[in-house]
This record gives C-alpha cells, structure tokens and sequence, in this order.
C-alpha cells in the first residue's frame, strides 16, 4: 500500500471506531481480516497513524474547525508527524486509492490555525467532563499534563534480576541502542520509530528467553517501592498479567512465597507462560473459585500485600489513547467503589506490622489520593509511610521530590517524570 492509501485507510477504521464505539483494536483487528492483501507493515503503519489521530483528537478537530475523522487524521498529521501544508497536500490526492484533496478550508487551517484560544481541554486532549478531574490533580498544569498524555510512549524494559543484570542485558540488545531508566535501576528504554513503532521484540532471544520483560518504569517503580525481600510473605491481589508478581520475584530472589489472585480470573491466563519464561520458582497462582475462599490460610499473615487496584487507566493513555475517549462518567465512579472495595479486602490479609502498598495507573485524585484518605478515615489501626523517607530506603532518592502534595505517596506522570501516569501509596498495619 502507498502511504496515501495507508492514511485513507486509518481514516476509515478511525470513522468505524467512532459510529460504533469501539475498541480501536477490535476495529483494527477487523479491517485486516476484510483487507488481507495489506502486509503487516501496511498494518502497523496504519496502527501507527490511527493511535496518532487518537491521541490528537480533540486538539486536531480544533484545529481543522471541524470535528471528523479525516479532520482527525489531518490535524495529526500536521501535530504528531509534523508534516507542512505541501507534505499532507501530497497525500490527499484523489488518485487511486487515497483520499480527496484538501478543500481551499482545510489547506488555509492547516497553514494558519493554532491552539492559542483552546481551553484546557482541549490543548491536553482529554474528555471535557474530565476538566474538573485534571484541575482538582493538576491546577494550572492540566492542560500540560494532558498533553504529555497524548505523546507517544516509548518501549521500557525491565531486567528479570533472576537471569542477568541490567548491564548485560543493555549489551545483549545494544542493536536496539537502548538506555538505562534514569528512575529505575532495573530499567532499559527503547525509542520508538518516527513513524510511532517499535522493536519486533517477539524475535529477540533476549526477551524470549525471559533475560527482560516489557513494563512501563512507572510500574517497575510501584513495584520497587513494595520493598519485597527474600523469605517475606507476600500476596499481589490484582496480579492480572503479573507484571508486578514478576518484578518482586526478582526482588526476592526465589526466596519467600508470593500468592497471585485477580477476582477476575480471566486476567491471570498470560501469568503462567511469563512465569515459565522468568524463571521464578516462588509463586503460587490461586483463581478464584465460585464458593471457595482460595486465601482462607493467608489471613493476618502477609507482610506485604500489593493492590494494583482496578482504575480508569487515565494515567496510560500515551499506550491507549482510544480508551480516554470510550471513558465515561459512570466508569470513574464505578472504578471508586472498585478501589475501596480492594482496599477494605486487603486488610484482613496484612498482619500487624505489615503493608499494604495502593497503586493506580491514573493521575486522578479522585482514584489515589482520595481513595486513601477515605480508607484511613475508616482503619484507625492503618497508617501511611512517608515517601520521602520510603525513597531513600527503597533506594530510590530521586523519587523523594515526587511525593504528592494531595496527601500519602507518590505521584508519577509523563509531563513530570518520564513515565505512565501512576500513583503509589504505602500504608503499614500498626
């Protein structure tokens, strides 16, 4: 396919994705199988090109005047890739199968508007019934932070301590140029492509073979900062995927149990491979079983209990820009009572002297730093750790100037520290 008829195509499934409502995945997912003469280049180029109309869709369509996928497509074109009038007039021809020309309206916004008059909204590109959610977070920044929400994401690494060390596996993949973490110490970063892709790394035998595992460096950090030491007891109660179980594996060095969980049991399918492929020896899975209390024998016995808790995902909108769109206020709400539900079945798990460590992927108080104040509010016996004092003992300092002013833990975002959007918050049973 030609790059025009590549753009023609993202405009199509962009225009799917927006009758329809629905995940830009299953719309991409569907355009392949109706269009198999496209090659898997032509298929991630357009992926490529319909994330970057996402991630620009507010601010774009005020740019072009109009809201409409081609809008969408152009103003990205334009923000995103940074083409001129001449360079996206080249690609909207006609001829073929690319798209109609530019109208005179479209060639004099292109070359002329800006986003100078834009509310916040839509300079940050996030959902108007949002604002008051990203003014209460951020104040004055809202719109800067959620424009560094809608820039690309690149590809972070994180060293499987069980198998190498972050030194050698910069080395195994030095073909990649990859760079250390400037926060994790366990961290390895690879720039995507200008045209928003990354490394094919399914054909990397270093990642095949467990050396490294891809995992954004706000959740190694969340992980880092669980403190997880070989011979403790630990439970990660949202271990999903397992990203987290994986991390404090290493951190454990095979010493010590950790018992993974999800309420919902669908999401722990990928742990095993990854479990198989780590290395790590001292992980038990337990799914939930209709009528059957799989974590009776852990009651008041854990010293740590980790809760990646349910979320809006706000704070990863650089890697699922179409999900920001999808959100809607009853979502927020739900994942609220999701949170403290978490919370409030963490506690009778944790044992006198041990934590309970609250992470979010979002950067809504509402879902962080609020959920934690309620629940202290209701547990006179929990109590926060200061973060400032947990960094340097986490061995993590720099982290000690991104302790939230909102209330206890540590505030993590793209504009601020280079990562997803993430909050993390350490409460000990007293």
């Amino acid at each position: 396919m030609t790059p025009a008829a590549r753009i023609a195509a993202a405009i199509d499934i962009l225009g799917d994705i927006e009758t329809r409502r629905r995940p830009a995945a299953d719309a991409l997912k569907d355009w392949g199988l109706a269009h198999r003469f496209a090659g898997s280049g032509d298929r991630a180029a357009i992926s490529g090109l319909l994330f970057d109309a996402l991630r620009r869709k507010s601010s774009s369509a005020w740019l072009m005047g109009e809201s409409s996928p081609r809008a969408e497509v152009l103003g990205a074109l334009r923000q995103t890739r940074g083409l001129e009038l001449d360079a996206i007039a080249a690609l909207f021809t006609g001829q073929g199968h690319a798209s109609p020309p530019l109208t005179d309206a479209e060639r004099t916004r292109l070359a002329t508007a800006d986003l100078s008059e834009a509310p916040a909204h839509v300079t940050g590109d996030f959902p108007e019934w949002l604002t008051p959610q990203f003014e209460a977070s951020f104040g004055a920044d809202a719109a800067e932070e959620g424009r560094a929400l809608a820039e690309r994401a690149p590809v972070d690494l994180r060293t499987n301590l069980l198998k190498t060390t972050r030194d050698k596996a910069l080395v195994a993949l030095a073909h990649l140029s990859p760079q250390p973490t400037p926060l994790s110490p366990v961290g390895l970063r690879i720039a995507i492509r200008p045209d928003g892709r990354g490394p094919a790394l399914g054909a990397e035998p270093t990642y095949v073979k467990g050396l490294v595992e891809v995992q954004d460096e706000g959740s190694q950090l969340a992980a880092l900062l669980g403190e997880a030491k070989p011979g403790m007891q630990v439970l990660d109660l949202c271990a999903g995927a397992g990203g987290k179980t994986l991390a404090m594996a290493g951190a454990m060095d095979n010493r010590g149990q950790i018992y993974a969980t999800d309420a919902d049991g669908r999401r722990l399918a990928p742990i095993f491979d990854r479990l198989a492929r780590s290395g790590a020896r001292n992980v038990q899975v337990r799914a939930p079983r209709a009528q059957a209390d799989v974590l009776a024998d852990l009651d008041e016995r854990c010293d740590l209990v980790m809760i990646d808790a349910p979320c809006t995902g706000s704070g990863a909108w650089r890697r699922n820009p179409d999900a920001k769109w999808r959100m809607r206020p009853g979502a927020l709400e739900q994942r609220m009572k999701d949170q403290d539900e978490a919370l409030e079945s963490a506690v009778r798990f944790v044992k006198r002297g041990g934590r309970i460590v609250y992470v979010t992927c979002s950067v809504l108080r509402a879902e962080n730093e609020d959920r934690t104040a309620a629940f202290l509010a209701r547990h006179v016996d929990m109590l926060p750790i200061d973060a400032a004092a947990q960094a340097r003992r986490a061995g993590l300092p720099a982290l000690a100037g991104h302790a939230s002013r909102f209330g206890p833990g540590f505030r993590l975002s793209p504009r601020r520290t280079g990562t997803d959007g993430f909050y993390v918050a350490t409460l000990t049973r007293v």
